[in-house]
């Protein structure tokens, strides 16, 4: 990877940052919920897959990027039922635990489940 490709990647996270600080200041403070799901990451590991595995492997990649949202609807189930319960560390941490394990049980699951 080249100095200009990575340094392109920073200033492309450093934009979101500032996109989510100043959504999170605004009157549309839910929108900066949806900037972090952009599929930043997602556009380059399906490049990468593709480009290096093929299409079947893309495909596969895919379909378990949507199971992938499992762990992700955990984690934000938890923090809307824990936010008016317990102070903000303690939600987010709690509700970052549950991410992993959940995360834990896709991957057992998918390791199990795939020929």
């Amino acid at each position: 990877m080249g100095g200009a490709g990575l340094a392109l990647k920073a200033a492309a996270g450093a934009a979101a940052a500032l996109l989510i600080a100043w959504l999170a200041s605004s009157r549309n403070y839910v929108v900066a919920g949806l900037v972090p799901l952009f599929p930043t990451f997602a556009l380059i590991a399906h490049g990468l897959v593709g480009r290096e595995q093929g299409a079947a492997a893309l495909r596969e990649t895919a379909v378990f990027g949507l199971w992938s949202l499992l762990p992700y609807a955990v984690y934000l189930g938890l923090v809307a039922w824990l936010a008016p319960r317990l102070p903000l560390a303690a939600t987010l941490a709690l509700a970052t635990v549950a991410w992993l394990l959940a995360a834990a049980v896709l991957l057992l699951a998918w390791s199990r489940l795939q020929p």
